[in-house]
């Protein structure tokens, strides 16, 4: 591992999977020389910095899955509310992920050179605020599965760029022997949110209606993206300005790609794979595992199977992130630990589909 503030302190996984076979220049981007010139050759967070923000974008992810989850909490309420059967229910609820999907790569872009913080910060803002008109918006027009369906792309739109953001913020500012623990305890903010909007947003649909599920998590967010611009971010990191969004599209010879390269790699090939079979079969059962478990037991308490499943989870995530930099310390190669936590969750999925299946 190189040392903290030296010639290759901002080398990220792909320009070291790049550089395998070569020697070059390592890339850093206008962003990354300064942050090092302002603070004196250390662009990392002290742990203090480490901790707060841990916490805070913990609290952020937790509430990304409180909007996302939402829907499909809200699924069987609302279809029965609209008159919606299963195809309709399915394309609201899909319509999400073709939002999702189409922003990965451009918001990890955007994030490298503009700053994670900026991009986590305004997409917030805009989930969070769709989340709370969502249900304004399908009481006053007249197809509501149109309208729902839209903001449910337009939700997928601006959280698809969340976690690229927090990988490039990680990259840039969390020390190697912390960033595993760090991605593994913001990461399970994913769990903590399907469990806290199972759990409270059950109880809530059951008192007060689908429509309040929504108006909790969008305004939880709303404040959560307050919270963040007034205590942690300076000024000029809340808003992308034009000037931004130029520098962050445009083409530098300093930090080009030689994607044909890239693509001819046998390891991206297998990340791309491993993502795809994980996304599909978890947000398969994100989705539909509320309309299953209702439909099949009909007199079971919402909050029971909203809830069970993902208090394993939360642990788990932060077990792995501690074994993981356990390992690491211990002078197991980055590469084969990722590999193993990898290998392991792949397998754990498919058990737990074969069980339920």
């Amino acid at each position: 591992m190189a040392p903290i503030g030296g010639k290759d302190a901002h080398r990220s996984d792909l320009v070291f999977l790049l550089q395998n076979d070569q020697s070059q220049p390592p890339l850093k981007t206008p962003q990354h020389v300064d942050r090092m010139k302002r603070n004196s050759g250390d662009p990392y967070w002290s742990r203090l910095e480490t901790r707060v923000w841990t916490v805070t974008l913990l609290m952020g992810t937790c509430l990304l899955y409180c909007a996302r989850a939402s829907m499909p909490i809200c699924a069987v309420s609302m279809s029965g509310y609209f008159g919606w059967d299963k195809r309709q229910s399915g394309i609201a609820l899909g319509s999400f992920f073709w939002g999702y999907c189409v922003t990965q790569v451009a918001g990890g872009h955007l994030s490298d050179k503009v700053g994670g913080e900026k991009v986590i910060l305004l997409s917030a803002l805009s989930w969070g605020f769709i989340t709370a008109v969502t249900p304004l918006a399908a009481h006053v027009t007249k197809d509501p599965l149109l309208l729902v369906s839209l903001l449910r792309f337009l939700m997928g739109l601006f959280q698809g760029v969340h976690f690229p953001a927090l990988a490039s913020l990680f990259s840039q500012r969390v020390r190697d022997n912390e960033r595993a623990f760090t991605c593994s305890a913001v990461g399970c903010g994913s769990q903590l949110g399907t469990l806290l909007i199972g759990g409270v947003g059950s109880v809530l649909l059951e008192w007060y209606g689908w429509e309040s599920v929504f108006y909790f998590a969008g305004f939880l967010t709303l404040s959560w993206g307050y919270c963040l611009s007034t205590y942690l971010l300076k000024e000029r990191e809340r808003i992308i300005t034009f000037e931004d969004l130029g520098k962050g599209f445009s083409r530098s010879t300093q930090t080009s790609v030689s994607w044909k390269r890239l693509f001819r790699r046998a390891a991206v090939w297998a990340v791309i794979i491993a993502q795809l079979s994980v996304a599909s079969t978890s947000f398969t059962l994100f989705s539909w595992v509320p309309t299953f478990f209702k439909e099949r037991f009909p007199d079971a308490k919402g909050w029971v199977f909203n809830v069970v499943p993902w208090l394993v989870a939360i642990p788990s995530a932060i077990v792995s992130g501690l074994l993981s930099d356990y390992l690491i310390a211990q002078g197991y190669k980055t590469i084969w630990v990722r590999k193993l936590m990898q290998v392991t969750n792949a397998l754990k999925r498919t058990c737990h589909l074969e069980c339920d299946f």
